[in-house]
């Protein structure tokens, strides 16, 4: 009978990376065991598979959005289980787009049995996006900025997003793209470890991140009521700082950050905000693993001798949203976001945040798989991020809403 079994990807087998989609089978037998595959070759030429168990159902058909997995990789009703489960052959890689103008292509295979999964009875592809229809990419490198902007489509005006990834440094596009295919006009923005900028920069200059706000300001599709500022990590409290000294921020979103300045000087204009106090010498490493636990590198935040490194947040007129994962295995972010959420709330000041349990360090877009540990691309180590991986995907798709509608509501 060959290929008589149908594989398919609702809405439609193209789709951006944050889309949730529907696997069907059907042209089973009834009650027919089966074992779902999926597979993803990143661009270094890295495989990442995920497999669940399934049995068809009474008309030989199977909807992953309702019937449950039995167990492999994950088990129960996940509709997108195969792709948040996904993981590579070789440890301790992290699936991150480079390229955000090609997509991923996830194969979706059904194989006969809950066995060795040799008989392979159909198959499909699904084309996973990280730029929507229409969508510009445009590299800047005007002044000192190194950056990259993602225009939507139309003529907006959009609400402006500038958008800060951690100390790996780099310029990381994927996450802007998806923002700006959600209909926001967003700034890439790199700001260490990229072209001539250093990996560990002695000093960081408000300045720098100041002609960002006003290169994005001055472009005539976005919105004039004020620019929004998201980021991860280092980057979540770097968009902290600029939503305090900065006047062009409205709207400011810390995923896994700190109130304070963490690791590298911030000069402002006429001050310079120290780093928070820290000792590599209080590293850990996992023994078995080569894991490297940085969680207790940072002093105490609650010890008065760090708070010059403190940011002035109350100062801000900025709305801001903190997300935090409380399986952060890389620094302890829920603390840190509690700690700035409770200075400004002493200041009466609005602010919504969300920590997730199960989640770890790296909140990245929905469907991303969670990655437990990777190499640190500037400190050359490998950094335990934490998380366990039901939950953090599940916590990755509520923070995606929630950074969504937050920048809606105040842009």
């Amino acid at each position: 009978a060959g290929m008589a079994v149908q594989v398919t990807v609702l809405p439609s087998s193209r789709c951006l990376f944050d889309d949730p989609v529907q696997v069907c089978v059907a042209g089973l037998l009834p009650q027919q065991a089966v074992t779902l595959r999926a597979s993803l070759v990143d661009e270094s030429g890295e495989l990442f598979q995920a497999h669940a168990r399934y049995r068809a159902g009474s008309s030989g058909e199977l909807d992953l959005s309702r019937s449950p997995a039995l167990g492999g990789s994950y088990s129960g009703v996940e509709p997108m289980g195969l792709l948040w489960s996904l993981q590579s052959k070789a440890p301790y890689k992290r699936l991150a787009k480079r390229n955000v103008l090609t997509p991923f292509c996830v194969d979706f295979e059904v194989y006969e049995g809950h066995g060795d999964m040799s008989r392979l009875l159909g198959k499909c592809a699904n084309e996973r996006w990280f730029l929507g229809e229409g969508v510009k990419r445009i590299s800047v490198r005007e002044g000192r900025l190194k950056a990259t902007l993602f225009l939507p489509p139309g003529s907006g005006p959009f609400p402006g997003l500038i958008d800060l990834y951690g100390s790996g440094g780099g310029l990381v596009e994927y996450r802007a793209s998806l923002l700006a295919s959600r209909g926001f006009m967003t700034l890439a923005l790199a700001y260490m470890a990229f072209e001539d900028l250093p990996a560990m920069p002695e000093i960081l200059e408000l300045s720098y991140f100041e002609e960002a706000v006003n290169f994005l300001r001055k472009q005539p599709q976005v919105k004039d009521t004020g620019i929004g500022v998201l980021g991860l990590s280092k980057g979540a409290d770097l968009a902290l700082s600029m939503a305090t000294f900065l006047p062009g921020i409205k709207a400011a979103v810390s995923i896994s950050g700190t109130g304070f300045n963490s690791f590298i000087p911030l000069r402002g204009d006429g001050f310079t905000l120290p780093p928070h106090p820290y000792d590599l010498g209080r590293m850990k490493t996992t023994d078995e693993s080569g894991l490297v636990d940085v969680s207790d590198v940072l002093d105490d935040h609650r010890d008065p001798a760090t708070w010059d490194c403190r940011i002035p947040m109350e100062r801000s007129l900025a709305k801001f949203l903190f997300l935090s994962g409380l399986d952060d295995m890389n620094w302890k972010s829920d603390l840190y976001c509690r700690d700035a959420v409770q200075r400004l709330q002493q200041y009466g000041q609005e602010v919504e945040f969300c920590s997730y349990s199960g989640a770890g360090h790296l909140l990245e877009p929905p469907y991303l798989p969670l990655c437990q540990a990777s190499v640190h691309k500037v400190l050359g180590i490998f950094v335990h991020w934490g998380g366990q991986r039901r939950e953090h995907a599940k916590a990755q798709e509520d923070a995606w809403r929630r950074i969504q509608a937050f920048f809606w509501q105040h842009l």
